[in-house]
């Protein structure tokens, strides 16, 4: 009796272990699947940033209910993100409060990232206020979005890039 306990016990143990090897290189196959598409996205300039957590200079973080997103499409950027902070200037139009505009001429520079990933700096030309957006995009689609301003402190944004899908003409 004592040794069919111990038989059954190492039995449960063996399942566990197998079903767990297994699930663990499922998840090891979906990210290498996911590198290649995550890169094609920023070499196309065809992304979406989709704000998940804020974080500003002087205040808490913050997790965000609402969807808000940076979308770069091509030669396009447009940005409607939150914005929590010290402004040292006030907008004249109340709904330019946040970070919303659309920018069609900005420089983009792409460089690899120290641990699995890349740094993407896009500097707005049209818009005299943002000076840079920079992402830090890792293989696995999770992202980091930094802000400087120039009438505003910086604010940091978490969220996960997916892509921009084309509209049907």
């Amino acid at each position: 009796m004592k040794y069919l306990r111990y038989f059954n016990m190492i039995s449960v143990l063996w399942l566990a272990l197998v079903s767990f090897s297994q699930s663990a290189g499922a998840q090891t196959d979906d990210k290498n699947a996911r590198k290649p598409a995550i890169k094609q996205m920023i070499d196309s300039h065809n992304f979406v940033f989709v704000a998940q957590s804020v974080t500003p200079l002087r205040g808490r973080f913050r997790n965000l209910t609402s969807e808000y997103d940076v979308k770069v499409a091509g030669d396009t950027m447009v940005s409607y993100l939150p914005y929590f902070g010290r402004a040292y200037s006030a907008p004249l139009n109340p709904s330019e409060a946040g970070l919303n505009f659309t920018s069609t001429n900005f420089s983009y520079t792409v460089t690899p990232h120290k641990k699995n990933g890349w740094d993407v700096v896009i500097k707005p030309k049209d818009n005299s206020d943002i000076q840079q957006f920079r992402f830090t995009i890792y293989d696995n689609g999770s992202a980091n979005l930094n802000v400087t301003n120039i009438s505003r402190d910086p604010i940091s944004f978490n969220g996960a890039i997916k892509e921009e899908k084309k509209k049907k003409e």
